[in-house]
């Protein structure tokens, strides 16, 4: 799950650690600890794993490129190249709960940082070449919470699922809180009584940065319960869910990242897909009728995509894919969405490019 960049002035949670299991001694002591020692001898005997294969080119592991040639097409699989390759450009997005739109212009202008508007979304800003996140680091605008370092692809699933004031949201992977506030955000400029919004996160120091990110962002209708989404209670309804599920990152990746050349690995693959699954199970699961849920991954591999959403569908006969309800203008002019085919009609799979992440988003209804 690929969110928004807000590292700097987030709250930094401190790191939980484990506590090992003491030796217990006991009549039989003896013979446990000689058990635990051979299974000790036997772990640190154990040979290192084998480092991941590399595709030359791109230094990117070579089941994931491999996985990209038999999904897609040879023109698309040279876009994705290309857009893994590319220096991507700093987008941000004006914070409409703590001021707006005329601010943040001012705001980068006094700072001499170059910027151009989305014409799709104008909360949304894309900084001129060569500016680096750092350069906005500085700005009150944003140690007060009135921007947001955020992709444009992440700004893209808040957009689809339309927030509706006075709706029960759900948030299901907030954390750090990019998507979470933008659709507060989205909720507040509609007027009438607020939306009231769920924010789960499981992870103890994400779910403080959330609260932090919440705070400074002036995301006051959110409620936030550290727990595994997966194990919400049935009782619980919503009328509308974001699932912005946890993934590989494929989208997201660049030429020679060190870290997905460790980090981005069959197994990963494997367990993020039986994740997914069980989320949107259970989003599907707690989904009032007539409510719609956003499913979204920063990856374009179909098996975190299209699979996945075919599986939920095949196990909920009274949900629907509807249409994806971009914004308008979307796919047109310079910062035009740039799209690879997708299995699902009403879905889009974004390519990566200098302006966009890799990312999917779909919008499921349950009919009642």
């Amino acid at each position: 799950m690929s969110q928004g960049a807000h590292n700097r002035g987030a709250a930094q949670g401190s790191e939980q650690t484990g506590k090992g299991r003491g030796n217990r001694r006991s009549a039989h002591g003896g013979k446990r600890r000689d058990r635990a020692s051979s299974s000790s001898a036997r772990r640190q005997k154990r040979p290192a794993e084998k480092p991941q294969e590399l595709d030359e080119a791109t230094g990117l592991p070579l089941h994931l490129l491999e996985a990209v040639r038999t999904q897609y097409a040879a023109g698309d699989v040279e876009r994705i190249l290309e857009g893994w390759g590319a220096g991507r450009r700093v987008t941000l997005r004006a914070n409409a709960l703590r001021g707006g739109r005329d601010e943040v212009a001012s705001a980068l202008d006094a700072a001499n940082i170059g910027w151009e508007g989305v014409p799709w979304y104008p909360d949304a800003f894309v900084l001129a070449p060569g500016t680096a996140e750092r350069d906005v680091w500085e700005l009150d605008a944003y140690k007060e919470g009135r921007l947001y370092l955020q992709s444009l692809s992440s700004m893209l699933p808040p957009l689809s699922l339309a927030p509706r004031a006075g709706a029960d949201i759900l948030d299901m992977c907030a954390a750090p809180g990019g998507k979470t506030t933008q659709i507060a955000a989205l909720a507040s400029v509609l007027g009438g009584r607020a939306a009231h919004i769920t924010a789960c996160e499981l992870s103890m120091p994400r779910a403080e940065r959330l609260e932090h990110n919440l705070h400074l962002l002036g995301a006051d209708n959110v409620q936030v319960m550290r727990t595994d989404a997966r194990k919400l209670d049935s009782w619980f309804s919503f009328d509308q869910v974001l699932l912005d599920a946890p993934c590989t990152g494929s989208g997201t990746v660049r030429a020679h990242d060190a870290r997905a050349a460790r980090h981005l690995t069959p197994k990963l693959a494997d367990g993020v897909e039986r994740s997914q699954r069980a989320l949107v199970d259970k989003a599907l699961e707690v989904l009032k009728p007539g409510g719609v849920l956003v499913y979204s991954t920063c990856s374009i591999i179909a098996r975190e995509n299209e699979d996945v959403v075919a599986w939920a569908l095949a196990r909920h006969g009274d949900c629907e894919l509807v249409d994806v309800g971009l914004p308008s203008g979307v796919s047109e002019g310079p910062l035009a969405l740039p799209t690879l085919p997708c299995r699902l009609d009403r879905a889009v799979t974004v390519c990566p490019t200098e302006l966009y992440e890799g990312f999917f988003v779909c919008r499921i209804r349950k009919r009642g």
